[in-house]
């Protein structure tokens, strides 16, 4: 009897071919990959959270509140911008808010874009939700030129258009006025992905600014990042009451469990520890900006909790070298770069040694 595999499934044919996305899960010292934040919650928190999940669990019987709107009402005042709970939207994560605006906004025989290097599941999600993809291209400073922004706006009319800031691998935040200008040209929704706005320098503003004068903009976060959160699968979005209602149209029926609401309610409860810690990961991150440069290394600007540095003739012999030292980051970007998370001091010391190690 033959072995039966993949190949022999009435597979959709778009999807044939492709692998699963994910980044490697290595057991290593040092995991500087997947842009968690690095430290854990304090026990003061655990202990809230287990009271918490403790007290849903006495109602797993029942249902979740489908729409959770304490929840949501939370995320609000989190946000704060006059938002409420009708303006703001809760799923499993950033990329399930994505999908879901793409089942709302695209689809067969629609289109979108997005400017890249990006976040690679942006185009994952759009293709597999049958939505074509347009890729345009950022600068060589991986700025998005406004001008050239808006004419490919005009020429494609994207249904939906990404916009990445601080823009992921890069890092790099975009002006205001380069969204506000993108946004005016689109003829759909334009979806400013802002999972690690807690990180922007100081004075870089966010797109939350410009949803009360356009209604078409759609601001995604998450609580994988700044909150340390990455295991409790939260993310959300800011956007005009009318987009939340079409979000609605396609969810899945009480698809945020009871468990991931109280946890998501506690952190929030615990917003100030829980970003106690973005202070020290930004010193971090300049800090190391300022150490490849000064060892000649060409790096990103960045405003994330990553930073984007290369040239390497091979970056695959580099990535391979620092994981024999115990040190794992991330392949991810334009060929000649690498990726790395800003950990904890003692794990950039571990990264700075193990880069000299192999590249001097």
């Amino acid at each position: 009897m033959s072995e039966f595999g993949l190949h022999d499934l009435p597979l959709r044919d778009d999807l044939r071919g492709r692998t699963p996305y994910g980044a490697p899960q290595l057991d290593v010292p040092v995991a500087l990959n997947t842009n968690e934040n690095p430290y854990p919650p304090s026990e003061r928190l655990v202990a809230a959270l287990a009271e918490a999940v403790s007290a849903a669990a006495r109602g797993l019987n029942r249902y979740p509140d489908r729409d959770a709107l304490r929840l949501r009402e939370g995320l609000a005042r989190y946000l704060g911008h006059g938002l409420d709970a009708s303006r703001v939207w809760a799923a499993n994560g950033s990329n399930e808010v994505l999908q879901q605006i793409l089942q709302a906004f695209g689809g067969p025989g629609r289109t979108a874009m997005g400017f890249e290097p990006s976040y690679s599941m942006h185009p994952v999600i759009a293709e597999v939700t049958g939505t074509r993809w347009v890729a345009e291209r950022r600068g060589g400073d991986f700025s998005i030129d406004p001008d050239a922004a808006v004419a490919a706006v005009t020429e494609h009319r994207p249904d939906v258009v990404f916009l990445t800031s601080p823009n992921n691998p890069t890092g790099t935040a975009l002006p205001l006025e380069t969204v506000a200008r993108i946004a005016a040209a689109a003829p759909g929704v334009v979806v400013v992905d802002e999972a690690y706005a807690e990180f922007r320098r100081e004075g870089t503003p966010s797109a939350l600014t410009l949803l009360a004068e356009n209604p078409r903009i759609i601001v995604s976060r998450t609580m994988s990042k700044a909150f340390a959160l990455a295991g409790a699968r939260l993310g959300y979005l800011a956007a005009h009451p009318a987009v939340i209602d079409a979000l609605q149209l396609v969810r899945l029926p009480y698809h945020l469990s009871a468990v991931t609401q109280a946890v998501a309610g506690v952190a929030l409860d615990f917003s100030d520890e829980l970003l106690g810690g973005v202070k020290q990961l930004r010193e971090e991150r300049d800090a190391l900006v300022d150490w490849l440069r000064g060892h000649g290394f060409r790096v990103a600007d960045s405003d994330a909790n990553f930073v984007m540095f290369g040239e390497f003739p091979d970056r695959t012999a580099v990535f391979r070298g620092m994981l024999e030292r115990g040190v794992l980051i991330r392949e991810v970007g334009p060929p000649a770069w690498l990726r790395t998370t800003i950990g904890t001091p003692e794990e950039m010391s571990a990264f700075r040694e193990a880069l000299l190690q192999v590249t001097g």
